[in-house]
């Protein structure tokens, strides 16, 4: 399912956009090898600090698993100012009426093959639906997509083939870049419907997106452990609710001074459970 975050949401969404620039680090930077800025684990860069609308696609696990980037073509881009040279010194387009699509991946760790709900191919055309569908929403016209010869093949075969190309590909670092053209048109949707065999809504409102996302995080964040299964004390218990509360790394070192101030209420064995496995989750954080 997508969700789209842009300028006006993305307060809500702090924790998706920052799996999101996980995932796209592992995909751009480790699994492609391409010269992108990761910083902490994450992929980012300064065309992000522009509010564009991210669209995001999240399975029924909560984990984002798939996501675009759409800029406005009015402003800073990545054609006009990285890729300038595929236009053969021709002007870049500037419309309010053309976007910028660029940063599409799948997540292939969590993505199968085939054509289920769980593979690259379906997250693919839901990720490209959510994206063209947005657009034509906000009265968009056409997209722009700086993609490879991969890419290119891959949007062909899915019944969303570019209508044409500005310029000429051209060799970029470890790839091959050229500028596709694709209309925001209800056949282009229909198309990558077709091919998905996806006929339902594929958009989560804000608050069904948060409910997922919480959901998958809640069951994988780390409680403390608890070696020997017996009934956590009350200041066991204490110290969970503050570890799990805590939102800052200064929190959660309170929290393990106190611990250690107060270990002489503790076996070994708690105090241990206690100090160890938070600090997985501070690392986390």
């Amino acid at each position: 399912m997508i969700i789209v975050i842009d300028g006006i949401n993305q307060h809500k969404f702090k924790d998706v956009l920052d799996e999101m620039y996980k995932l796209r680090a592992r995909v751009f930077g480790d699994r492609l090898g391409w010269d992108v800025h990761i910083k902490d684990g994450r992929e980012r860069d300064h065309f992000d600090d522009l509010h564009p609308a991210h669209v995001v696609s999240i399975n029924d696990e909560g984990d984002v698993v798939g996501c675009m980037r759409l800029l406005q073509t009015t402003g800073p881009h990545m054609l006009s100012d990285v890729f300038h040279t595929i236009l053969d010194g021709e002007a870049p387009i500037r419309s309010s009426q053309v976007w910028e699509a660029t940063r599409f991946c799948v997540d292939t760790r969590k993505l199968g093959r085939g054509r289920g709900e769980n593979s690259v191919s379906y997250v693919t055309s839901e990720v490209m639906i959510g994206s063209f569908e947005y657009a034509k929403m906000a009265g968009v016209l056409d997209s722009i997509a700086v993609i490879d010869p991969v890419m290119n093949r891959v949007l062909q075969r899915s019944g969303n083939a570019p209508y044409d190309y500005l310029g000429t590909a051209k060799p970029m670092g470890k790839v091959v870049a050229m500028a596709a053209l694709m209309d925001c048109s209800d056949e282009r949707i229909s198309g990558i419907r077709d091919y998905a065999g996806i006929a339902h809504d594929v958009f989560l409102t804000d608050e069904q997106a948060l409910d997922l996302f919480a959901g998958a995080k809640a069951e994988a964040k780390p409680s403390v452990a608890n070696f020997d299964h017996q009934p956590l004390s009350q200041l066991e218990k204490y110290f969970v609710e503050q570890m799990n509360s805590a939102t800052s790394k200064d929190e959660i070192d309170a929290v393990f001074k106190l611990i250690e101030e107060l270990s002489d209420r503790f076996t070994p064995e708690q105090k241990t459970a206690l100090l160890s496995t938070p600090r997985a989750f501070a690392h986390e954080a």
